[in-house]
């Protein structure tokens, strides 16, 4: 494993330096690279969610606060001087499924070797004591992995809370009445001397340890550097990108699913279905716009909605365990 540097705290920089090593560090044989970062003030969303209905856009722009839609999939989180993100970029070696633990695991040892009770929960997260300090998502691309996430260490829980929104459907899943009920920072639970960029440093020197590795760093070239600069210039650094469009449907709907949240937008016309926009926090390895696609133009009846999606790999888009009939609840009040 090497490891790779931006010596950048800009979040749109960060992403694009992220989607670069992603799609074209050399993987030959094993090797496998690990990016550790700290962005400033930003509220990162996945790829396929709402951005109007995921945060406080008044909160960001009275506080220099920026938004940026990322490239994996999972939901919107707060981004500060006190976070440290990490992506891991390696070979798919599970036949284009998603398993989080094979990445997680590791850091999870990582903090409890450091004093910090850490524990794998649910579908994606890290939790000590019961609430959330890690949260990550994952993203398939020609064979290639990139696992990533971020650790609220020190974080200023005040501005997490007002940056984002949390639907109530999570919180109610989840037993909890509030976003800061839900997460916690590391530091409480470490020498109150250790900085971020202290802890940055402990575990990448662990996740080379429980490698039986030295650390080595992979430096980008002058022209990889350019490159990032295009992909932040013409994704991370674009409006439209990062906003997208706010669904225009008529008729909308949400449901959490054990895969995450999910919800519909689309208009009838004609009885039948057009703009249908399907937007979430949940993790697939294929883009689900193309099952916007084949619900695009389809009758507007259970019966046939349902044989077109009988027709999909819905795990491939949604996660797995999902099934047609999860879906058409999303298009039509319960009986």
């Amino acid at each position: 494993m090497k490891f790779v540097e931006s010596h950048s705290n800009d979040a749109e920089y960060n992403l694009a330096f992220e989607e670069f090593i992603f799609k074209n560090l050399p993987l030959d044989g094993d090797e496998e690279y690990v990016y550790l970062w700290i962005n400033d003030k930003a509220v990162i969303i996945g790829k396929n969610q709402n951005a109007w209905a995921e945060i406080n856009e008044n909160f960001l722009e009275e506080s220099g606060t920026k938004l940026v839609r990322r490239i994996t999939g999972g939901g919107a989180v707060y981004h500060d001087l006190g976070n440290l993100n990490f992506s891991f970029i390696t070979k798919d070696k599970g036949q284009g499924k998603i398993d989080f633990s094979t990445y997680y695991v590791p850091i999870v040892e990582a903090l409890k070797k450091i004093g910090v009770p850490a524990e794998l929960s649910g579908r994606n997260d890290i939790t000590v004591d019961g609430k959330k300090v890690v949260g990550a998502s994952q993203s398939i691309w020609k064979g290639r992995v990139l696992s990533n996430g971020c650790m609220l260490f020190d974080v200023q829980m005040e501005n997490l809370a007002q940056a984002l929104k949390v639907r109530p459907e999570k919180l109610k899943s989840k037993g909890v009445t509030s976003v800061k009920a839900r997460v916690t920072n590391i530091k409480p639970y470490l020498d109150s001397a250790v900085t971020v960029e202290d802890f940055k440093e402990v575990l990448l020197k662990e996740l080379f340890i429980q490698r039986g590795e030295e650390v080595k760093e992979y430096k980008l070239s002058d022209a990889e550097l350019k490159e990032v600069e295009e992909i932040k210039a013409k994704r991370f650094g674009n409006k439209n990108w990062n906003w997208g469009k706010s669904p225009k449907g008529s008729f909308s709907k949400g449901i959490k699913f054990p895969q995450g949240f999910i919800e519909t937008s689309f208009d009838v016309e004609k009885g039948k279905l057009a703009n249908v926009k399907i937007l979430g926090d949940y993790f697939g390895t294929a883009d689900s716009v193309e099952v916007e696609s084949a619900l695009d133009g389809q009758n507007y009846n259970k019966h046939d909605i349902l044989e077109v999606l009988k027709d999909i790999d819905l795990e491939k888009y949604f996660g797995s365990g999902l099934e047609a009939e999860n879906i058409l609840h999303l298009f039509f009040d319960e009986d």
